[in-house]
């Protein structure tokens, strides 16, 4: 059985999601303790426990001790099933969060797997945007070998949530090593700025000009989608996501949402700055993405490499696991001022 201290590294909930995948997808039964204990408010939070139970029934788990608040679980899985599934988290926990759970186990489902997640967070603190998901970490995965198709079909924010998505999923479990070893050229930046039920006060135009005025004030122009949205009457919010294509197919990205008493310039600047930092550090693999990727990488055959910006807690936190659980071996050198990232054959 795997025993997983929570409160190691990070102590966050990525301990227990990457713990959880890989149990699935290893068929290793887990036990893990200490749950988010380095948190305000440690334990399973309700996106912890949807996204323990969906797994549970993707991979016909049994489990002891998934609910509310609890610190300890065993999960026990059996085999990996495609198939529909559905997910209510009722509060504005983080959709994304979900997803970044269940994805990996599904690479490696029988059948094709499709999931509806609703009443939950789509853009949310802590959390990348649901664009984020779906113009820059999906299409990585894509290049892997893992085929999705992301549909938002309303975006929910912070403190009620309500947002709702689906998502397929066509399952490889032959993924294709990464290989992202130079920045290259760029060839394409874009975005998509939103705003929900704000139309009337110009939210997600203002975000998108900030950030094209920024983006051009350092060289760079961008073409940012600009989506008024009407999806969800009883929750208001916004967000942006910014991304950019080279010629050597590397794909970074950044985002913002939208909060109370913060001008939208400032949201639509502060995603600018943040994209621009890693265009100018020439990272193939932004700070956000880096341990998003390691599971897949740890999963893929072969030898797969990055270099990105920052040695994130989160990053030490899932090459640690994944070495552990996987048996795998990465390598983490220093290229000049990024990290090189490399999972070995």
């Amino acid at each position: 059985m795997l025993e997983i201290d929570g409160s190691q590294k990070s102590g966050s909930g990525t301990i227990l999601r990457l713990s959880v995948a890989m149990s699935a997808i290893s068929l290793k039964p887990l036990h893990i303790y200490n749950i988010r204990r380095k948190r305000p408010k440690p334990g399973l939070k309700p996106q912890h426990l949807k996204a323990v139970h969906v797994a549970a029934e993707i991979c016909n788990a049994n489990t002891k001790g998934v609910k509310i608040g609890s610190e300890e679980l065993w999960f026990f899985p059996t085999k990996i099933s495609g198939g529909r599934y559905h997910v209510e988290i009722g509060t504005a926990g983080s959709i994304p969060m979900v997803l970044m759970t269940v994805l990996p186990i599904c690479a490696f489902a029988r059948d094709p797997v499709s999931i509806d997640v609703s009443r939950g967070g789509t853009d949310v603190s802590y959390s990348p945007t649901i664009n984020y998901l779906r113009y820059v970490f999906l299409p990585i995965l894509g290049t892997m070998g893992l085929k999705t198709k992301l549909t938002v079909h309303k975006y929910g924010y912070y403190p009620k949530g309500l947002g709702s998505i689906s998502i397929r999923i066509q399952p490889n479990p032959k993924l294709s090593p990464l290989r992202l070893e130079k920045f290259g050229v760029l060839k394409l930046l874009g975005g998509v700025s939103v705003c929900t039920f704000l139309a009337d006060r110009h939210v997600a135009e203002r975000q998108a000009k900030a950030a094209s005025n920024f983006l051009r004030s350092r060289g760079y122009e961008c073409d940012i989608n600009i989506v008024n949205d009407y999806s969800n009457p009883k929750q208001k919010g916004s967000s942006i996501t910014l991304f950019a294509q080279t010629d050597s197919n590397v794909l970074i990205g950044s985002d913002a949402i939208g909060e109370l008493r913060k001008p939208s310039e400032t949201i639509g600047k502060n995603a600018a700055e943040d994209l621009v930092r890693e265009i100018e550090a020439r990272a193939t693999v932004d700070a956000h993405l880096a341990d998003m990727l390691i599971p897949y990488m740890a999963l893929a055959r072969g030898e797969s490499v990055f270099l990105t910006r920052s040695m994130t807690d989160h990053l030490e936190t899932n090459i640690l696991l994944a070495q552990e659980i996987l048996e795998v071996k990465f390598d983490i050198d220093r290229a000049g001022r990024l990290y090189r990232i490399k999972k070995n054959e």
